[in-house]
């Protein structure tokens, strides 16, 4: 089963965020090797959408670990997937105000 990947507008946004982030923190290698583990990650969910875990949140969307430090969120349909952000596990949740 290969389902076709579509990027949102934030997905995009935020993958040349967290590569930005990347290249002025570590250097270009460690960058061009981050592209290298989302790209393969991005590949397995097109494969095996429903091999990572459903967010707790809404059962729909789904969340693959690409490095210890960054999470790709996802959504999944009969056709294809969308992918909807990608995460920095460092940051805090986004949490409602009290």
């Amino acid at each position: 089963m290969n389902l076709s990947i579509f990027y949102t507008p934030r997905s995009k946004q935020t993958l040349a965020s967290v590569h930005s982030f990347i290249q002025n923190k570590f250097g270009t290698k460690a960058s061009d090797k981050f592209i290298i583990k989302a790209e393969k990650t991005i590949k397995l969910v097109s494969v095996h959408p429903f091999m990572f875990k459903a967010s707790s949140i809404d059962d729909r969307v789904r969340i693959a670990l690409i490095t210890k430090q960054t999470s790709l969120f996802y959504r999944v349909t009969d056709t294809s997937v969308h992918l909807l952000f990608f995460w920095d596990n460092r940051q805090e949740p986004v949490m409602p105000a009290l």
